[in-house]
C-alpha cells in the first residue's frame, strides 16, 4: 500500500484555511489549506520535524507531538487513532487470514435472532456468517464464498446502486472503514489486493480512496430497495464480540409495527417457503 502518513496529513491540512486558525492569507497560495510550515508553527515543532513526520519518518514522535498536530488539523477521535496507526504501524503476530472462524456460539446467537437480519463481518469486510433473515435480505448464500465481501459488493455489483437508495453515502462509509482497517493492518496483503482490485475496477472507489476519510462503522442507518418486498428503512448496530476483536456482529433494526417490520415478516415467510433460499438478486450489506 502507499505511504499514507504524508497523504493523510496533506489531505487534512488541505481542508483548513489559514484565516480559520488566525493566520494571514497573503496573496495567492500554491497549496490549498495550511502549509507544512504553518502546521509546524501552530503545533510548536520545527519545520524539519514536521516534514519528517509527513515523510513517514516519525515513528519516534511522542504522543504530545501527535496530539498537537491533531489539534491543529482538527482531527476527531477516529482520525487521531488513525494517525497513530500510520505513524507507528503494527506488525501482525500471525498471518492475516479472513478474520478467523466464527465460533459456534456466535452462529447460534445469529440463528436465535430470527426476527432480526444479522451477519458477521471479519477483516476487510469479509462476510463470515449470517442468519436466515439476513440471507433473505442480503443474499449471502447465493454468492461464491470468495466474493462474500461487503466492499466488493457495493462497488462491483451492478445492482448495488438500485439496492442501496443512498448508494453514495454507503460507498463513502465503506471506503472510510476500509481506510481505517488499512491503517491498523498495513502489512495485510489481502487487504492491499482488495484495495487494488477495487481501484482498478471502480472509478468511484479510486476517488473516495484518495480522500483519505476514516470512519468507524458502529451504528447508522440503511435505506434498501429489496427486489421482493420493496423499500425498507433500517438502523444498524455493529457489535464486537468478546474474544473476537476482528469480527463485528451487524444487526439491522426497525421499530415493531413499522412498515419495514411488516415487510420483514413477509420476507421471512416468503424465504421460509423457498427451497433454495434467497434469490440471486438480493445484495450484500454492511
Amino acid at each position: 500500500m502507499e505511504n499514507t502518513v504524508g497523504d493523510f496529513l496533506r489531505s487534512r491540512r488541505g481542508r483548513i484555511q489559514p484565516e480559520e486558525v488566525g493566520l494571514p492569507a497573503y496573496g495567492r497560495r500554491r497549496v490549498q489549506g495550511l502549509r507544512r510550515e504553518e502546521v509546524a508553527q501552530l503545533a510548536g515543532v520545527s519545520v524539519d520535524y514536521y516534514i519528517r513526520l509527513e515523510q513517514g519518518r516519525g515513528a519516534s514522535a511522542s504522543d504530545a507531538v501527535l496530539d498537537a498536530v491533531a489539534r491543529v488539523l482538527r482531527l476527531d477521535e477516529v482520525e487521531q487513532a488513525h494517525l497513530r496507526d500510520l505513524v507507528r504501524p503494527a506488525h501482525p503476530a500471525r498471518p492475516a487470514g479472513r478474520g478467523g472462524q466464527v465460533r459456534p456460539g456466535i452462529q447460534l446467537l445469529l440463528d436465535m435472532m430470527g426476527a432480526v437480519p444479522a451477519f458477521v463481518l471479519g477483516r476487510r469486510m469479509d462476510v463470515l456468517a449470517w442468519n436466515a433473515l439476513g440471507d433473505a435480505l442480503l443474499g449471502f448464500s447465493a454468492q461464491p464464498p470468495e466474493q462474500r465481501n461487503a466492499a466488493r459488493s457495493v462497488f462491483l455489483d451492478p445492482a448495488a446502486r438500485e439496492f442501496y437508495t443512498q448508494w453514495e453515502a454507503v460507498a463513502a462509509e465503506t471506503v472510510a472503514y476500509l481506510r481505517l482497517d488499512a491503517g491498523r493492518h498495513p502489512e495485510d496483503r489481502r487487504l492491499g489486493a482488495l484495495v487494488g482490485e477495487l481501484s482498478v475496477r471502480s472509478e468511484e472507489f479510486r476517488r473516495l480512496w484518495a480522500d483519505h476519510q476514516v470512519k468507524e462503522k458502529t451504528h447508522g442507518s440503511k435505506l434498501i430497495r429489496h427486489p421482493v418486498v420493496g423499500d425498507l428503512t433500517f438502523g444498524y448496530e455493529s457489535l464486537t464480540p468478546a474474544g473476537a476483536a476482528e469480527q463485528r456482529i451487524v444487526t439491522f433494526t426497525t421499530p415493531a409495527g413499522s412498515p419495514t417490520a411488516q415487510k420483514l415478516a413477509l420476507l421471512a415467510s416468503w424465504s421460509a417457503g423457498e427451497a433454495v433460499g434467497a434469490p440471486r438478486d438480493t445484495r450484500l450489506g454492511g
